[in-house]
């Protein structure tokens, strides 16, 4: 029992000299001790909520495809995020934080009595503050929400981790060639005047990046197909993926040569970036900057004159982020 009263005696010796150093610090102060502003502590950490709302906001913005002017709504909140965190800053420095003024310039650091005086002002200087721990969580919220929302547009440059979907195209073998009301095309409805976009027929996404198929009909005698191509164009009929090599956008023009000193050959043009690409020779680039050629889709024509594929892409389709280059194309299907 006595080592028990021992303890408790102990233990108000130890809260009593506490306290006495506590009394003794705040006798020997530097900075004179704010009394505390509540009111702006509170409006500080209201603002620094909405920063943390507007910046999630954003993300959620730029995520969502389906809302109506989306545009508009990510630069809406995204300078709301950066104005409410801005006042923030102003009403804290101007309400909460505590300011010293010294006349004289400060001496130079080595003296460690010194140093522990800087010490004990960056101390007292937050005496003043008494909702520390709102402050802390609603600051700490905030530029965690800034950071997500300064980072999360990074996303919209390509994939990081899904590069494998860039590499799906939902042909196979014996699917066939529709347009895009679903008509199936025959070969001879492919004339060397124009070029025809084909979709896979059948329950396939038309929005799947390697399923649009451009076609073009060219004279048997210009074909210079790579070697193990010889029979993929049936008729000279070329078919090749629709998306550029380059930036992902559709391949859009076909150029007929009007002069053949300038332009000698047929070509598939994007109209982003005029990336050029010869049907004649695999669709390899000769002109922009496009890094390779257009996959090419191996054709046939079954016994009903419907066209057919032979089988999937030779390659990827698509732009070549990151590993997307290497390897063939993967069946979707």
């Amino acid at each position: 029992m006595s080592s028990v009263w021992r303890w408790i005696l102990g233990l108000v010796v130890l809260i009593g000299s506490l306290r006495r150093r506590r009394q003794e610090r705040e006798h020997d102060r530097i900075v004179e001790k704010a009394p505390g502003n509540p009111r702006a502590e509170v409006a500080v950490a209201i603002l620094l909520l909405l920063t943390t709302l507007f910046a999630v906001a954003f993300i959620v913005f730029l995520a969502t495809d389906s809302i109506g002017g989306q545009t508009q709504l990510m630069g809406a909140t995204l300078g709301a995020c950066f104005l409410f965190f801005a006042a923030a800053l102003i009403v804290a420095a101007k309400t909460i934080i505590a300011t010293e003024e010294i006349e004289e310039e400060y001496p130079e650091p080595g003296n460690p009595q010194e140093q522990q005086e800087v010490d004990q002002i960056i101390r007292e200087s937050g005496d003043g503050i008494t909702r520390k721990g709102l402050l802390r969580t609603t600051g700490g919220a905030a530029i965690a929400a800034i950071g997500a929302a300064i980072v999360a547009p990074i996303a919209g440059f390509g994939p990081f981790l899904k590069t494998r979907e860039l590499q799906q195209a939902p042909w196979h073998r014996g699917r066939r060639l529709v347009d895009e009301k679903g008509k199936p095309y025959k070969a001879s409805d492919i004339s060397s005047e124009t070029f025809y976009t084909a979709y896979p027929e059948g329950d396939v996404s038309k929005s799947l990046i390697g399923a649009p198929i451009v076609l073009v009909r060219l004279e048997m005698s210009a074909l210079k197909l790579p070697p193990g191509r010889a029979d993929w164009a049936p008729g000279g009929i070329v078919g090749y993926s629709k998306i550029c090599t380059h930036a992902g956008c559709a391949i859009a023009l076909y150029r007929k040569p009007l002069f053949p000193t300038v332009e000698p050959r047929p070509a598939l043009v994007c109209p982003c970036h005029y990336s050029t690409f010869d049907p004649a020779e695999g669709a390899k680039v000769i002109f922009g900057p496009a890094g390779r050629p257009l996959p090419q889709l191996p054709l046939t024509v079954d016994a009903h004159g419907y066209l057919r594929a032979r089988g999937n892409l030779s390659g990827p389709p698509g732009p070549g982020w990151w590993g997307v280059r290497s390897g063939p194309a993967r069946n979707a299907s």
